[in-house]
């Protein structure tokens, strides 16, 4: 008899354990409760699998508000296609020599600026105007947004860079806004979709900004390349003189590599 039972409960355990292995467990996304002013600093993980970085999930909601970060659909369908975009507070010479590099390459480039590089370079901006780049909205002085939360201080920052770019150079910016140094809420976002932006964050960035810390040219080089992937929104700083030293090997191993530059206007 103690056979028996013994046997029997065996049998009970092993077909206990069958049938567990044969559920599939579904656990619910992690839900995050996030408040309207609650500051964030947006960041993309980098991946050497030539992917686009996963959203984090404590920064999903960014998708409610016509905001991006990369292409996703080139990213699902691998089309090998990459977004440059550029983040110019002033000029020092380098950002002319990566708007020619751009131009020998036919590659559109979307310049985020101040209303200071504005007024400083009014002749700069009409000849990256016609030669086919992107003037977009990084805000008129460049304050930590998270802090405005009253919406007119909030659209000043843009139109005052509006009013900057249509007094110098007679243009108003494309309808793209970065957050100075990648910092947003829930409102600012949404304050951003209702003025009719569609805010503009990136999937690959790297340590160019400081320009008595520039990275190795071939470091930079390497690690642009190493982070590649279909679908990338690019941020570079145009003031380092890295970038305007690689940016012309960068691009063509690029597209030895066979990867296209589009306009953030073909984005889906």
């Amino acid at each position: 008899m103690k056979n028996k039972f013994f046997v029997r409960s065996i049998t009970a355990l092993v077909l206990t354990a069958i049938l567990f292995a044969s559920m599939t467990i579904t656990m619910p996304n992690p839900v995050f409760a996030v408040s309207e002013s609650e500051p964030f600093n947006w960041y993309a993980k980098r991946n050497k699998d030539h992917c686009l970085p996963a959203l984090e999930p404590q920064m999903s909601f960014i998708t409610e508000y016509n905001a991006v970060y990369g292409d996703t659909k080139a990213a699902e369908s691998g089309d090998k296609v990459i977004y440059l975009t550029f983040d110019a507070g002033y000029e020092n010479g380098n950002v002319e020599r990566i708007v020619n590099t751009l131009n020998k390459h036919n590659a559109t480039g979307a310049f985020f600026v101040l209303e200071n590089f504005v007024n400083r370079n009014p002749e700069l901006i009409k000849h990256m105007v016609e030669s086919g780049h992107l003037i977009c909205n990084h805000t008129r002085t460049h304050p930590d947004m998270t802090k405005i939360s009253d919406k007119a201080k909030f659209e000043a920052q843009l139109s005052g860079l509006d009013e900057a770019l249509m007094k110098c150079a007679g243009i108003t910016a494309a309808k793209f806004y970065r957050p100075p140094e990648g910092r947003f809420s829930r409102q600012n976002l949404e304050y951003a979709s209702e003025l009719g932006y569609k805010t503009v964050f990136w999937s690959f960035a790297y340590a160019d900004w400081d320009n008595n810390r520039q990275p190795a040219p071939d470091d930079a080089i390497k690690k642009i390349l190493d982070n590649a992937h279909p679908g990338e929104i690019m941020l570079l700083h145009p003031t380092s003189k890295t970038n305007a030293d690689i940016l012309d090997r960068v691009l063509t191993a690029l597209e030895n590599e066979g990867y296209r530059f589009a306009s953030l206007n073909e984005l889906p």
